[in-house]
């Protein structure tokens, strides 16, 4: 796959590169679409948001359980909205876009790649960023953090591509991509769309004291193509919802970032073990990759500019999650394609030198990451809670330890004896290989989904019926029922909205509820266990159950018929 050829024009062309990684790449991402309930919160979320849009007709206001709901921005939500329409409500369609972002951002990478230095750099940093760990969890995950890290990758890569080429049209063409990309990114998930590309161009001019580029940057045409895609929604929302502007800056953006508002507060190095596993397997040579790119000594930092482009660009992404006190795992995705970029330039500029100290020491760090991965499998059972009998599941981490440790003990003896290019080979497909075997399992890490309850309330609700969450918010339940629910003494994340509109026949606090479950209106409710038992203490209503899984029950306020 990663042969050298002699010349430029003997090497395959870019376009057929693209199709053939498109495939493959495409098979490894879109594999399970369709394979895994919908984790809550988020991916709930994500696609209540756009089944609501569908429903109402309104693609300016998102709301979440027919609440406003203005945390993020609007473009996903569309993306959804239109899977929905096209697809149906579907779980595969619902999925359909993170994977196809993933798929972007490697594509991007590859080209790139391939641009900056060579052809076998591009194909190996598609390849290390398609089997990055954290990479190909996100692309099956309904949130926005891949779209956006895909947005933003392709909008400094425009960006790094251009200011290499000579003033022209095609210059011109690839300025004006980067704005368009950093407003949909912003589209996407605020101002860090502009912000991340507007900071790591800032650092990299400082450093290499280029201020002229921003002459060349086609600014003014620049800023209106910016403008004319991502300010239009944000006008809307605000004409239409008086309450958007300072909700969405100040609460969503500066008090997200500058405060412990959103309660995510975790420590300044919080996030140096995430990348360490995100970047899994390739970390084993990430900083090799980082040595191999940076200047021997400062005044040839100009002749490395686009290596010092690129770690810039992590490095100020690391920097900036870093000193946020809000922070959530999949934050730091953007980091992974620039580093993707360095250790795939590093892997195709020692392919034939396997002797490498860096490689040979890759090797052993690779190993010892396989052992502590295969044993954090095996301890998964004893720290949570699964879905699967504790047998299966156990029975199921066991293969995924025996795969991870197997594929590295190959590849650390491929490499000594037959060399890096066999070695690489085989840890990208084993590597893919513990995806697809990890793919079934991961939804059964987590138990909070009610998708069952769900599926046998569905089975006998009529329309005319009412469904209520007691103390909490089930997300997921209105997707799999296709309707608002009844929220009981629980606001969370609905508060706001519910404070903004009348809300209270659907957000009932207090004795409401009693009212309305001694009244003549069959009524469905679904709660914990733990609360479900403070509820029995109350004796002042009937309570029939109806099912129940590990953690929570289906009750009515009417018995069942035979």
């Amino acid at each position: 796959m990663f042969k050298q050829y002699g010349d430029a024009s003997s090497q395959p062309s870019t376009f057929r590169d693209i199709i053939i990684l498109a495939l493959i790449l495409g098979a490894v991402f879109g594999s399970m679409l369709g394979s895994r309930v919908l984790a809550v919160p988020d991916e709930a979320r994500y696609c209540e948001i756009p089944r609501e849009m569908v429903a109402t007709g309104d693609y300016i206001t998102p709301r979440l359980n027919g609440v406003k709901y203005f945390e993020k921005p609007v473009l996903f939500y569309w993306l959804q909205a239109a899977s929905i329409r096209v697809f149906g409500l579907h779980i595969w369609s619902l999925h359909i876009w993170t994977a196809l972002f993933a798929l972007i951002g490697s594509l991007a990478v590859y080209i790139a790649g391939r641009q900056l230095y060579g052809r076998r750099a591009g194909l190996l940093s598609a390849g290390v960023l398609g089997t990055s760990l954290m990479y190909y969890a996100m692309s099956g995950v309904i949130t926005l953090d891949t779209p956006v890290s895909s947005l933003i990758t392709c909008s400094l890569l425009l960006f790094l591509l251009g200011v290499r080429e000579p003033d022209g049209r095609k210059r011109r063409w690839l300025f004006w991509g980067f704005y368009a990309f950093a407003a949909l990114a912003t589209l996407t998930k605020g101002l860090i769309g502009i912000l991340i590309p507007g900071m790591v161009i800032f650092v990299w001019m400082l450093l290499l004291n280029e201020w002229k580029l921003l002459l060349r940057m086609h600014l003014l045409t620049g800023l209106a193509i910016f403008l004319a895609i991502a300010a239009p929604w944000h006008v809307l929302a605000a004409r239409a919802n008086p309450e958007f502007l300072r909700f969405y800056f100040i609460h969503e953006h500066f008090e997200r970032y500058l405060t412990k508002v959103h309660g995510r507060y975790k420590p300044f190095w919080y996030f140096i073990p995430i990348l360490a596993g995100g970047f899994f397997p390739w970390v084993a040579f990430l900083v090799q990759s980082v040595g191999y790119s940076l200047p021997r000594a400062w005044k040839e930092h100009h002749q490395h500019r686009d290596s010092l482009f690129l770690l810039v660009w992590a490095g100020m992404v690391f920097l900036f999650f870093s000193a946020s006190d809000s922070k959530l795992p999949p934050y730091i995705l953007p980091v992974l394609p620039p580093l993707a970029i360095l250790v795939g330039r590093y892997l195709a500029d020692a392919w034939d030198q396997s002797d490498r100290p860096g490689i040979r020491i890759g090797y052993w760090v690779l190993l010892a990451a396989s052992l502590t991965l295969a044993a954090a499998l095996v301890a998964v059972p004893h720290f949570r809670d699964m879905a699967l009998p504790l047998h299966s599941a156990r029975l199921h981490l066991l293969l995924l330890a025996g795969i991870i440790v197997a594929t590295s003990v190959a590849v650390f003896f491929l490499g000594r004896s037959r060399g890096l290019v066999r070695s690489v080979h085989f840890l990208m497909a084993g590597t893919a290989l513990f995806f697809v075997f990890a793919e079934p399992i991961a939804s059964e890490l987590d138990t909070r989904p009610v998708k069952d309850l769900a599926m046998v309330l569905k089975a006998r609700l009529q329309p005319e019926d009412e469904v209520m969450c007691y103390l909490n918010y089930y997300q997921d339940l209105p997707i799999y029922l296709e309707r608002r629910i009844t929220v009981v003494n629980w606001r969370g994340e609905l508060d706001f909205g519910s404070t903004v509109e009348d809300t209270s026949a659907w957000i009932v606090i207090g004795d409401e509820f009693f009212y309305r479950w001694r009244g003549p209106k069959t009524i469905y409710m679904l709660t914990s266990l733990e609360s479900y038992d403070k509820v029995l203490k109350l004796a002042t209503i009937q309570l029939y159950p109806i099912a129940r899984n590990s953690r929570n029950i289906l009750l009515s306020n009417r018995e069942s018929k035979p």
